[in-house]
């Protein structure tokens, strides 16, 4: 009797143990995205440049997700959303600085 891989042919991890998905890990992913961007954009030049734009654009998104889901989240929820847009914006600022 042949066994099954319990494994996802493009992942390492074996598939009953792939973390799921929640509001926190999607907005948890969503802030690590724009830390890499702005990260990148501190780099400079024209890249640099680009990345700034995206992670303007990321933190966007952050701060709909935010104003959409007020009144519908866990209070830990509120609290590390509000954290990680303060953060990103702190980041963001330096990193412009740095573009410019």
């Amino acid at each position: 009797m042949k066994t099954e891989d319990k494994t996802n042919s493009n992942d390492s991890f074996p598939a009953d143990e792939i973390p799921g998905i929640n509001f926190s890990a999607f907005i948890f992913s969503l802030s690590h995205t724009a830390n890499m961007q702005l990260e990148e954009a501190q780099n400079g030049g024209e890249s640099g440049k680009a990345q700034l734009i995206l992670a303007k654009q990321t933190i966007e998104i952050l701060e709909m997700l935010k104003e959409k889901t007020q009144g519908n989240l866990e209070r830990d929820e509120e609290k590390m959303l509000a954290s990680l847009l303060f953060d990103l914006r702190m980041r963001f600022v330096e990193a412009k600085k740095k573009c410019i």
